[in-house]
């Protein structure tokens, strides 16, 4: 059974399917059967992702809202699914605010650019403080 930060994981890849155009219906059910994605966390991964892309222009304003130099249509996609993963856990979800950051870095070590985990940590931050 996958954990949730395998869950994250294949979320951040699906939203970057997503960016690429290749994300469909028999795309998504293969992608997870093949990452062993199946019952409970089958239903967080496809309640994340779809409320993902429900929220998508509120969550990129909220985003866009925290960059200071560029905005979001600037940041690389893997980086930008996984501020909109982190973006829409704190703003949608009862999931610990330090647990959604901590995991948004630690999939920033492991599938972004070296200098991706603080810049993901700093805007996190202030999505979570102007939502307080």
């Amino acid at each position: 059974m996958a954990t949730r930060h395998q869950v994250r994981q294949s979320i951040v890849s699906l939203l970057y399917a997503a960016q690429l155009n290749q994300e469909n219906k028999d795309f998504i059910n293969e992608f997870l059967d093949e990452k062993k994605i199946r019952n409970d966390q089958r239903k967080f991964t496809l309640d994340l992702y779809n409320g993902i892309n429900e929220q998508l222009a509120f969550l990129d304003e909220k985003i866009n809202e925290c960059l200071k130099e560029h905005k979001l249509d600037g940041v690389a996609n893997i980086e930008k699914a996984i501020l909109r993963l982190g973006a829409y856990e704190i703003l949608f979800t009862s999931t610990q605010k330090a647990i959604i950051i901590n995991e948004a870095i630690e999939l920033a070590k492991e599938m972004a650019g070296d200098n991706a985990p603080k810049f993901i940590n700093g805007v996190l931050d202030k999505i979570n403080k102007e939502a307080q």
